[in-house]
């Protein structure tokens, strides 16, 4: 048995593959570019051998600057980026509160603001209380006869003419102020003949006015009048003096010879 051996023939390329990669190669040497710009005065010389230059540089000499190559390409520089979330602590205790400093300089006073806008009528109020008036006024008088002593005599009386809210003490015979202000007083008495009479008008312990007559033959009627400013508690009265010759007042049983009156004039919260 005869072996045949295969040979393996390689195909004669037509004319229209020749063409076809002529055409693919010609395409690829139009897309190259050479690495150096056209602008470089030093170009590549084909006949001449030159070291292919290299972007590598070291890092390990400082000293040592690497040639600078311009590229068409921009630059980018690599920023590193820390978040300081990452560091921050935890939030401390508020600290003590500190010392108030010293007051600064008053400065001056602005100009006046602009008038504001008229506000809105208000309602109408409660009606008030009617004007109040104070009053106080009494009127009294002694039927009996009274006569000096070693000692000041306080002269009561025993008739009430007229006692408005009760302010003249009949058992005292003093007046008292429930109503500060000014006052009027009037004392009328009738002398005794051949006697002196000596009386004073007293405010509290302070002698105010002096009624007096001297000692004659006939009697008369002699009177003293004054006002006084009186305050809340005041008191006034009427004494008769002690006498070292006989001081007397005369009166009988029937008719009305000594008098004391008063009235308010104007109460101080008037104005």
């Amino acid at each position: 048995m005869s072996q045949t051996s295969q040979v393996w023939v390689m195909p004669v390329p037509s004319a229209f593959s020749l063409g076809l990669l002529l055409l693919l190669a010609s395409g690829c040497a139009e897309a190259y570019r050479t690495p150096f710009p056209e602008d470089d005065q030093d170009r590549y010389d084909p006949g001449e051998y030159r070291e292919p230059r290299s972007e590598c540089r070291r890092c390990c000499d400082p000293g040592e600057e690497p040639p600078q190559y311009g590229s068409p390409y921009p630059q980018y520089q690599v920023v590193p980026q820390i978040n300081i979330t990452i560091l921050k602590g935890e939030k401390g205790d508020s600290g003590q509160r500190g010392p108030y400093g010293k007051s600064g300089r008053a400065g001056q006073m602005g100009a006046p603001g602009p008038t504001g806008m008229k506000g809105n009528k208000g309602s109408i109020g409660a009606p008030g209380e009617p004007c109040k008036r104070y009053y106080a006024a009494f009127s009294v008088g002694r039927k009996k006869a009274l006569h000096s002593n070693d000692y000041y005599q306080t002269l009561v009386f025993d008739t009430e003419l007229v006692n408005l809210y009760g302010h003249f003490n009949m058992f005292t015979g003093k007046f008292f102020c429930y109503v500060p202000g000014i006052y009027f007083f009037s004392l009328n008495v009738h002398t005794w003949n051949q006697k002196e009479t000596y009386m004073h008008i007293m405010k509290n312990e302070q002698e105010m006015a002096i009624l007096y007559a001297q000692p004659s033959d006939r009697s008369i009627m002699q009177s003293q009048s004054l006002m006084l400013e009186l305050e809340r508690d005041d008191e006034v009265w009427v004494r008769l003096y002690k006498g070292e010759r006989e001081n007397a007042v005369f009166s009988d049983d029937y008719d009305t010879y000594i008098t004391l009156s008063g009235h308010l004039i104007k109460a101080k919260s008037e104005g």
